[in-house]
């Protein structure tokens, strides 16, 4: 008689006991999906930041009347893994690879495998003059390119919009610009006022 009233007693603390566990499990399933939740909202995050918020600030005036002295910029860094940077695309880059560096932002005119010239104020692509997706009117200083120069297969010319205060690839300091000196193009800028999407 008293080993029934044991088992049922018994009995009765394992069900209390499965009980409390499936409560505790109830308990805890929406904490774990609040942290896969709040996990998968911080990757994304960074993912977004890392490829597309990327902020530089534009330094000087050689992008005017585009970007302004100052000028925060979000680089796309996905852009060039999916497709090659075209003609009038603006970027940022390091001068030379150098990651001591700022970064320089500057528009690209000349293509890999193409050959550049500057001379009475136009830029010449292949002995031709460039019209299209060149934002200056006219070049006064041709630097290095007032001889032809040749891009490698690797290779971009750039030019500042604002050419008469702009380095670029006219400095034989700056020259020709590497593809894997690219860090992204530049697509969306703001500051004192104004904000955009760059052209």
């Amino acid at each position: 008689m008293q080993d029934l009233k044991f088992g049922k007693k018994r009995r009765k603390q394992v069900l209390k006991r499965k009980k409390q566990i499936n409560r505790e499990k109830r308990n805890k399933q929406p904490i774990l999906g609040w942290i896969f939740q709040i996990l998968g909202v911080c990757i994304l995050a960074f993912v977004l930041v890392f490829y597309f918020g990327q902020r530089i600030s534009n330094t000087g005036e050689s992008m005017k009347p585009q970007l302004n002295n100052g000028d925060i910029v979000l680089v796309n860094r996905l852009v060039y893994d999916a497709m090659s940077p075209k003609r009038g695309d603006i970027i940022a880059f390091k001068p030379n690879g150098n990651e001591n560096m700022h970064y320089s932002i500057k528009r690209i005119v000349g293509l890999p495998g193409e050959s550049v010239q500057i001379q009475d104020g136009k830029v010449y692509i292949d002995g031709n003059e460039l019209k299209e997706d060149i934002y200056v009117e006219e070049v006064d200083k041709p630097g290095i390119a007032e001889q032809v120069i040749e891009l490698g297969s690797d290779e971009y010319f750039v030019l500042g919009d604002n050419t008469e205060n702009s380095d670029d690839s006219r400095m034989a300091n700056i020259g020709n610009i590497k593809r894997s000196d690219i860090d992204g193009k530049i697509w969306f800028h703001f500051g004192k006022g104004q904000f955009g999407f760059v052209k």
